[in-house]
Formats: structure tokens, C-alpha cells, sequence
């Protein structure tokens, strides 16, 4: 076995999307290559309403597929096609935009007004870009949970882990998505096809990485659970992981804990052709697109 290094450790910037909805991007729009075959990453953590309530209205999408984690509140969403349904915390939906869709998306914050969730794109390879759209729609009671004895909680949004399998499948990436959590003060080892690109988001507790040595702003050292934590280099909230080759992934949880994203998937190494949401191999592919937007043609027939 040999342990995945950490090759980048960055935070999440505040940004605003769709029609004002205040998030934290992870990562996108700037060297796609990085994190093949993932193209972006955004967390939508709200307490007050008036700062997501306006939603992603009507949006195209084109040669990507996108996946919704909600956590708490809801969202609505329905497209060009007739599709319509209602995300709920812990529920999951995966779609495949294929050869283009409109649709939109309205966050609805829970009883207490909160709003949380996060949204992944995909790339689709070329020989897919123009593939027959589609939605995977996964409620929170369908997805497997392993519950270790020492309190470590994995949940397996899609991929195969432990001897269980995530409900997402037929996905071009082939990827592993895993909602973990650690208990304070354990360290445990996770493995990972090490055919794949690799990254961790942290959004609960603190913890560190393996090769994680970069201060995140505290200077103490801290025991948990009869183990020295040196806290200078834990990885907290909002922070993204990015590993290199190898085939296991290794984490300390703080003294709080940590909860995280492990995200894996088969790299693509295609050329990419970026603007907005629609995403291509081809400036000319990205041209034609959006002039099918002009035009009225951009949804195709099913076949």
C-alpha cells in the first residue's frame, strides 16, 4: 500500500451565483486540468434566507453532469424537458446534461431558515458530451451507511466501499463519493484506486492529512484521546485536500472531530473548452452551442 501525499491545500472563496445566492467556491474555472475529471466545486451554506432565497433560475447546461448533496433545507428543481422534484437533506440527485438542458434550481431554507448543500460538475467525455440527458434522483434513506465501532461513519453516495455500493450509477467518471465523518483524536486509513484523481473537502471539525503541514492559525498542541494532535496542521472548515498517486488516503481527526468529502474519480485528460456551464472539447463546439441557444435549437430530441 502507499500512502497518497497531499499536493495542494486550499480554502474555499465566497462568491455569488445564479440570481444572488451567496456560496463558497472550492474550486473551478481555472486550470481544469487539476482536478480531472472534476470540473467544480461549490458549498451553499446559508443562515438567512434573504441570501439564497433568489435561486438558480432558468440555466442551460451542455457536456457535464452535475451532482446535488443537500444537507439541510431543500431544493426545487425542474427543466426544459418536464422534469420536476424536491431535494431534502440527505438526498442526492445526479444529472447528466448530456447534449443540453434549461432547468433551474430554488433553495428553500429549513424550519430554522437554514440552507446547506453542495454541488459537484463532472466531465463528460467527448465520445458522451452529447449523450441523452438525464436525472438520478437518490433519497437520503436509499444511500448505505457503515458505522464503524469506534464512532467513524462513512455514507456512500456512489463508487463501491467497504463492501457497499453508492445507488448512483452508469457515471463516466466512475467515481467514488463518500460523506465521512471521524471521531476526535482517531486516525484512520482509507483506501482509493490510485488510477484516480483524488480530493478531501472538510466542512465539520478539523483534521490533518497525511504530508498535511501547512498552519492553518493555531499554534497549540492538544491531546485527544491519550494521542498528541499537533493543531498547526489540521485542515478545518472549508478547506479542500488535494492528494497525489497512491492508494490510501490517511486522516487525524482534531479534538472536535472531522466530517469531510472524499471525492474520487477516473481522469479524462481531454481538452477542455470552458465557458459558463456549458463545457466542450472545442472552441468551435462552444460556439456551436451557444449559437443553438440563439437559435432555439439547444434542446435535442430524445433518441
Amino acid at each position: 500500500m502507499s500512502l497518497r501525499p497531499v499536493d495542494r491545500i486550499s480554502h474555499a472563496v465566497p462568491t455569488m451565483e445564479g440570481a444572488g445566492v451567496k456560496l463558497h467556491r472550492a474550486f473551478g474555472f481555472q486550470e481544469p486540468e487539476l482536478m480531472d475529471p472534476f470540473l467544480l466545486f461549490d458549498d451553499f451554506r446559508n443562515e438567512r434566507p434573504e441570501d439564497f432565497s433568489a435561486g438558480f433560475p432558468w440555466h442551460p447546461h451542455r457536456g457535464i453532469e452535475t451532482i446535488t448533496y443537500v444537507l439541510d433545507g431543500t431544493v426545487e428543481h425542474q427543466d426544459s424537458l418536464g422534469n420536476t422534484g424536491r431535494l431534502g437533506a440527505g438526498d442526492v440527485q445526479w444529472m447528466t446534461a448530456g447534449s443540453g438542458i434549461l432547468h433551474q434550481e430554488m433553495p428553500e431554507g429549513s424550519a430554522s431558515g437554514r440552507m446547506h448543500g453542495f454541488q459537484l460538475w463532472a466531465n463528460l467525455p467527448g465520445d458522451l458530451k452529447m449523450t441523452t440527458p438525464r436525472y438520478q434522483d437518490v433519497t437520503a434513506a436509499d444511500i448505505p451507511l457503515i458505522e464503524e465501532d469506534d464512532g467513524t461513519r462513512i455514507k456512500v453516495i456512489t463508487g463501491a466501499f467497504y463492501g457497499k455500493s453508492g445507488p448512483v450509477d452508469g457515471i463516466a467518471a466512475d467515481p467514488l463519493y463518500l460523506d465521512i465523518f471521524v471521531p476526535a483524536g482517531r486516525r484512520k486509513t482509507f483506501p482509493i484506486d490510485t488510477r484516480r484523481q483524488a480530493f478531501a473537502y472538510v466542512f465539520e471539525g478539523a483534521g490533518a492529512f497525511a504530508d498535511a503541514a501547512a498552519p492553518q492559525g493555531v499554534l497549540l498542541e492538544k491531546e485527544v484521546m491519550g494521542q498528541e494532535v499537533n493543531i498547526r496542521d489540521l485542515s478545518g472548515n472549508r478547506t479542500v485536500i488535494r492528494f497525489g498517486q497512491g492508494d490510501e488516503v490517511v486522516v487525524q481527526a482534531g479534538p472536535e472531530g472531522i466530517r469531510f468529502l472524499l471525492v474520487a474519480g477516473a481522469p479524462i485528460r481531454e481538452p477542455v473548452a470552458w465557458h459558463g456551464p456549458i463545457v466542450m472539447n472545442t472552441q468551435e463546439e462552444l460556439r456551436q452551442a451557444f449559437r443553438e441557444l440563439r437559435n432555439g435549437s439547444f434542446i435535442r430530441p430524445a433518441h
